[in-house]
């Protein structure tokens, strides 16, 4: 074996260093000092830490404590760390945001599981501040815990969590609430959350007098900035009894928002990227004998969730939104609309669970409406990365009038056409409006099916009047109407839109 040169046996040195620093770090340090009992025969360790210098020494906690915990004395802090018979993978832990061992059925079974429990001091005039950030310092380089820990928050215990993580978006890994309390400032911060893609949950009462004050608020303003928030509201029940009698939900949740695997950015997106989740906000309800309780559920825990990619294109002013499936169905089919996804859109769900990509090409900020030449680009950009070469257009409203006017111009790049309540007319796509130009589409035998209110506005001057053109010209439209129905409608059965269009992609 030939001998290392001196550049070789220093970079080899080097490389040891690197590699044997991480393993330090990534194993827990023991901790010692006083030491009693928690739940089940758990280890459980007593500090104080004094608010000032923060310093941070062993206690003696009284047995008159039990397993719980007092108010410490003026100036001072009590902090618990709890720790597992056996340390799970990357050293896991738990924040308990306040009211220590108050329903702690989710701790014990994280401790199960090979997580850490760790608690300071936290009531209405202990808030989270520097001392917090002292702790989390503490158990992280002294003691080798992950930089990244769950909270569990219960009422102020909640606000404290937010409070927290907000701050400190990027050194956490999840967040369960149970009937959070809440501030303006936790609202106004949690874009701060969604940007780091902390998933979120929310366990509540059906009848908590802040329900809608705060866990409400915070999921509507989360799903806005496409952030993952999913709840679990016990039918009946008010601020109290928190957490569930089974907590395996909630450790199963915040276990796996550990050791979620990050999926790396697709090739259609680049470097100006924004990615972001995209679900149903669907009620799920149904009755869960072990909490003898109706709940409802809701969110990315309980549906489909996507990932939802902001791209931005040479060429193309403003983004282009592409939803992507779980898994791509063979040959990449997508939908091609100029109108953004709601969460109430059973159709584009539907199409996401078969496989669809979902896209919403970019509608400029300088211009009334999608320009023809940007939307080439997306479509040569999105073709370029194996998606299908005839996407399925799709619209509401005069949206629909926007993407049937870009069929009309690529009658050859299309494979049919859905909308509901379409308005068919456009302002910058092309010069005519699509009603009055629908021929290209009938020589491409495009397949059209259009969805109407029987009360809206436009069924007479523009559904029925692009249903006579069409089967004059030839070509092939279906319209079903539906009764009592407006301009915004509420598509409970989408199977007939959806084998439309599966047939049409084959």
């Amino acid at each position: 074996m030939k001998s290392l040169t001196g550049r070789a046996l220093i970079a080899a040195i080097i490389l040891f260093s690197l590699f044997f620093s991480q393993t330090v770090k990534s194993q827990q340090v023991p901790f010692t000092g006083e030491k009693s009992t928690w739940h089940e025969g758990f280890d459980r360790y007593d500090f104080i830490m004094d608010e000032e210098t923060l310093a941070i020494t062993p206690y003696k906690a009284p047995e008159s404590e039990k397993f719980g915990v007092k108010d410490p004395e003026k100036g001072q802090r009590r902090c618990i760390i709890v720790v597992p018979k056996k340390a799970a993978a990357g050293n896991p832990w738990s924040w308990q945001g306040c009211y220590w061992d108050h329903q702690p059925q989710a701790e014990i079974e994280l401790l199960k599981r090979g997580f850490c429990i760790a608690y300071i001091s936290a009531n209405a005039t202990l808030k989270p501040g520097r001392q917090w950030d002292a702790w989390y310092k503490f158990l992280t380089e002294q003691h080798g815990l992950s930089a990244k820990p769950c909270f569990i928050g219960m009422s102020r215990g909640g606000e404290y969590s937010y409070m927290w993580a907000t701050t400190h978006p990027d050194k956490v890994s999840c967040l369960y609430t149970d009937n959070p309390g809440g501030n303006r400032d936790n609202l106004l911060k949690l874009g701060e959350l969604a940007k780091y893609d902390v998933p979120i949950l929310h366990v509540c009462g059906s009848i908590d007098p802040i329900l809608n004050k705060y866990s409400n608020a915070i999921e509507n303003i989360y799903q806005q900035f496409g952030g993952r928030i999913s709840v679990m509201i016990k039918e009946g029940f008010g601020h109290h009894p928190h957490s569930l009698h089974d907590a395996k939900p909630i450790a199963d949740f915040m276990e796996h928002s550990v050791y979620e695997e990050k999926i790396p950015v697709p090739a259609f997106a680049n470097n100006s990227t924004t990615k972001t989740a995209y679900y149903s906000s669907a009620n799920i309800y149904k009755y869960v004998p072990v909490e003898g309780a109706f709940i409802t559920f809701r969110g990315p825990l309980f549906t489909g969730c996507y990932n939802k990619y902001e791209v931005n294109l040479q060429g193309v002013e403003a983004f282009t939104t592409i939803i992507e499936p779980a898994k791509p169905a063979p040959g990449n089919p997508w939908v091609f609309r100029s109108d953004f996804v709601r969460r109430d859109a059973a159709v584009d769900q539907a199409l996401l669970a078969k496989g669809y990509y979902i896209v919403t090409g970019a509608v400029g900020y300088n211009s009334d409406g999608p320009q023809l030449v940007q939307w080439n680009l997306i479509y040569r950009h999105l073709t370029d990365h194996g998606f299908s070469k005839k996407p399925v257009m799709e619209g509401t409203g005069a949206a629909a009038g926007e993407a049937i006017a870009w069929a009309i111009e690529n009658p050859d790049k299309v494979s049919a056409i859905y909308a509901e309540n379409p308005i068919l007319k456009t302002k910058v796509m092309s010069k005519t409006a699509p009603l009055d130009n629908l021929s290209p589409l009938a020589k491409a035998n495009i397949p059209v099916l259009f969805i109407s209110g029987s009360n809206d506005p436009s069924l007479a001057d523009e559904t029925r009047v692009a249903e006579k053109r069409y089967k004059q010209m030839g070509g092939k439209i279906t319209v079903i109407v539906k009764a009592d129905e407006g301009h915004y409608i509420l598509l409970k059965d989408t199977k007939p839109v959806v084998d439309f269009i599966s047939a049409a992609v084959k």
